[in-house]
């Protein structure tokens, strides 16, 4: 059974960390494509960063860039989302999906991914 299981969210204040997992199951991450999203309430699902299973080409959303780092660990079949500097914006249940084919700039995409995890919250409030 194919499943992502993302973990890591939590409440954090302004200016902190978080590190978000996504543990594969049924299937081996490293030749897909990850992607990492978000929701705030009230808004669009928005594409935060992306990991290539080619050659590991990561991309951000300009909100995020120089505070989020993607990356992953194929032995372990989970992809991290490092997050700095947390900023109050930054509010919403996370998400990691996966495709198997190569998105460039189509990344940001949702509708491009296959399966998805059921989502971690991630407060950033003082």
């Amino acid at each position: 059974q194919v499943q992502l299981v993302e973990s890591g969210g939590g409440l954090m204040q302004p200016g902190g960390s978080l590190r978000l997992s996504c543990a594969a199951s049924g299937f081996t991450l490293e030749y897909y494509n990850i992607g990492w999203f978000r929701q705030a309430p009230g808004k669009e699902r928005e594409g935060v960063s992306c990991i290539s299973s080619s050659d590991g080409t990561t991309y951000y959303a300009d909100s995020v860039k120089g505070r989020f780092t993607i990356s992953r660990d194929n032995a372990k079949n989970t992809v991290y989302l490092q997050m700095n500097n947390l900023k109050p914006e930054d509010t919403g249940v996370y998400y990691c999906a996966v495709t198997p084919g190569a998105l460039g700039s189509a990344w940001v995409n949702s509708y491009e991914y296959i399966y998805w995890g059921q989502g971690t919250q991630v407060t950033v409030s003082s």
